[in-house]
């Protein structure tokens, strides 16, 4: 069993007063930014709270009466047997991008682990009653981005996400599920295997008590989070009420990229996504699509450097984009190593690997948006 990182330093702290009555995201941000630590929070009495933007003085009466009743340790004991560790906003290992939204979760719990290589995520969602085609495609494009190098968030729910989270694995990359429940448990019921699998290489990812159950209020604050961690959100199939058109318009307030893939026009479950190209959203049909749509992210990706500042992109800042070099996974290896500076056609490659076309294809594609390849008339493919 993979040992589980540490908790943040004061985390207790950080629970009884993420947990008091009356703190939300935005008032506790704005408590930190007047008196610098939850150490000082915790000892400013009432009419030192008063002086905090939002805070009135029934909200601060309510803040200083609960900030002590949430049994942390209690709390994080269950986290210990479930193999679950804490994160606090302060801490340097927080995810960056999530951190840049307007009201980033103060805790975070997270059942798995956060790499460098989290800074490249892309949102995929959608609806959980999804047709055939909107499965289809939600795989597809997690399967290919996560062979490039992007890791997959998504929200584990039934449908869109959990085919997201599908297609990341099956390429062997990095997915984390942001659930609408605490961790003690797994919503829905049926996704407890597959969030095993999120958890053992990406994480699954919570800002609820581990034993908060999964109530539609959840919801709407778990789709904030699958937005920030992202640098871009792509829609397949929603309705013009899906949550998924929440995570979008997070992403756009927090000045990310949305994108969504078309369905079909006659379809309920495309009019979230067309509703959101008529509005600007940037229509997807492929993974170069969204290379293009990230930028300077994606071209660097391509030339298989995986490397950006601020000088490319206002969005975030430069450390965001420092990244691992991109490993070769599944078929990829023994494909680059079977092809040369000299164009091959992919029936010689077919037959010097003794791969089935499909395996090839995918890994010839991988390698291509991974920079690795170059692809030339004839459907002949060389070394770069």
């Amino acid at each position: 069993m993979a040992q589980i990182p540490e908790n943040s330093s004061d985390i207790a702290k950080w629970l009884k007063l993420v947990r008091a009555e009356g703190i939300g995201p935005v008032s506790l941000g704005r408590l930190l930014k007047r008196f610098g630590s939850v150490d000082a929070i915790l000892g400013t009495s009432v009419n030192g709270l008063t002086k905090v933007e939002g805070i009135g003085f029934k909200t601060a009466e309510k803040i200083a009466s609960t900030r002590d009743r949430f049994d942390a340790d209690e709390e994080l004991e269950l986290a210990q047997k479930l193999g679950v560790w804490l994160l606090h906003v302060q801490d340097e290992r927080y995810p960056a991008l999530l951190k840049q939204i307007y009201d980033p979760p103060p805790v975070l719990y997270l059942k798995g682990t956060l790499t460098r290589a989290d800074t490249l995520g892309v949102a995929i969602v959608g609806s959980r009653r999804c047709s055939l085609y909107g499965q289809e495609q939600a795989a597809r494009l997690a399967h290919l981005l996560a062979a490039a190098g992007f890791t997959i968030v998504s929200g584990l729910a039934r449908g869109i996400d959990s085919a997201a989270h599908q297609g990341a694995l099956a390429a062997e990359g990095r997915t984390l599920a942001v659930q609408g429940r605490g961790l003690a448990g797994v919503f829905p019921p049926e996704n407890e295997k597959l969030a095993e699998l999120i958890s053992a290489d990406g994480a699954c990812i919570s800002e609820l008590p581990l034993r908060y159950e999964p109530l539609a209020e959840n919801f709407p604050p778990r789709n904030r989070i699958i937005a920030g961690l992202s640098l871009g959100t792509i829609v397949i199939e929603a309705g013009l009420r899906s949550g998924a058109l929440i995570t979008a318009r997070t992403a756009l307030e927090s000045d990310r990229e949305v994108m969504a893939v078309p369905g079909k026009i006659d379809s309920p479950l495309s009019r979230g996504a067309h509703s959101l190209i008529k509005q600007g959203a940037r229509l997807i049909d492929s993974v170069e699509d969204v290379m293009e749509a990230l930028g300077y992210v994606g071209d660097r990706l391509k030339d298989h450097t995986a490397r950006a500042g601020r000088e490319a992109t206002e969005k975030v800042e430069a450390s965001l984009f420092e990244a691992a070099p991109l490993n070769l996974k599944g078929h990829e290896k023994q494909i680059h190593t079977a092809l040369t500076k000299e164009p091959a056609h992919v029936d010689q490659i077919i037959g010097a690997t003794d791969l089935p076309p499909g395996a090839v294809n995918a890994a010839l594609i991988a390698l291509r948006l991974k920079g690795l390849i170059r692809q030339m008339p004839g459907n002949r493919f060389a070394r770069k």
